[in-house]
């Protein structure tokens, strides 16, 4: 674990805080701590949700540290690359459901991990970005493929070509977030999802993600319909399904095993 990446577990909810101040910057290390941290969740079957916040008031995060770019050297912007793709496409697939909590500045790569999670809530204060073409590159950790399927073509196109900067309220209207709350309330709202998340059964969110998620890859709607049904008989080889079904029957609360 990195010093960069704070964990803690609350029941059932596990919280990352991105540390890197004074704008909790990307650096290799932070993004394999994130990789690593959010690979060792989905080893626990104890915890069912996620929320990933930046530390401090200010920024949720500002993305790469460009000196890391300066000399322009081919191999570093490689690393650099793959260390923002392993780290994200880990926390797409996090088999739980995962909520960043915006609680202030999200540009590129900070911008692109908010993307990566499930659920956005931003605080009245956030701003928005993904800046990358102004300084000569491009977002390479999902943000021109994410992004057009939570806005649509045309505001990514604003954002990623024109480079511009929204605000909470705008990335509300447009879909970006889900919601819009006060200035240090993000967590608190996140770890109120949480608590959501944590009352499905673990097994059929796991799931539903698999299924939701899939709708990206162009997969017909008949394979979608046919991946539901599969799944959903695939539940009843469960613990879950059946403590799930058996608790609402004798009117109790379940408690799942997420096995």
């Amino acid at each position: 674990m990195s010093a960069l990446i704070d964990l803690e577990k609350r029941g059932h909810i596990a919280t990352i805080t991105i540390n890197n101040p004074p704008a909790n910057t990307w650096t290799e290390e932070s993004l394999g701590a994130l990789a690593d941290t959010v690979n060792q969740l989905n080893d626990d079957k104890d915890i069912y949700a996620l929320v990933i916040t930046g530390q401090g008031e200010k920024f949720f995060s500002a993305g790469a540290d460009l000196n890391a770019f300066a000399d322009g050297d081919i191999g570093r912007a490689a690393v650099m690359a793959q260390a923002f793709g392993n780290a994200f496409d880990a926390l797409s697939n996090f088999r739980g459901v995962s909520i960043a909590a915006v609680n202030g500045y999200a540009m590129g790569g900070g911008l692109e991990c908010a993307l990566a999670c499930d659920i956005r809530v931003a605080e009245a204060q956030a701003q928005m970005a993904l800046p990358e073409a102004r300084v000569g590159l491009l977002p390479c950790a999902g943000g021109t493929q994410n992004l057009p399927w939570l806005v649509g073509e045309g505001w990514a196109k604003r954002m990623i070509l024109c480079g511009e900067r929204i605000t909470a309220e705008r990335a509300q209207q447009i879909g970006l977030v889900e919601e819009v709350v006060g200035k240090g309330e993000s967590f608190a709202k996140a770890l109120e999802l949480a608590e959501m998340a944590c009352q499905q059964s673990p097994s059929s969110i796991a799931r539903c993600k698999q299924l939701v998620m899939s709708a990206r890859d162009g997969r017909s709607h008949r394979d979608g319909w046919r991946m539901e049904r599969e799944l959903f008989v695939e539940l009843f080889s469960t613990e879950d399904q059946r403590e799930g079904v058996n608790a609402f029957l004798e009117k109790r609360a379940p408690d799942w095993k997420n096995r």
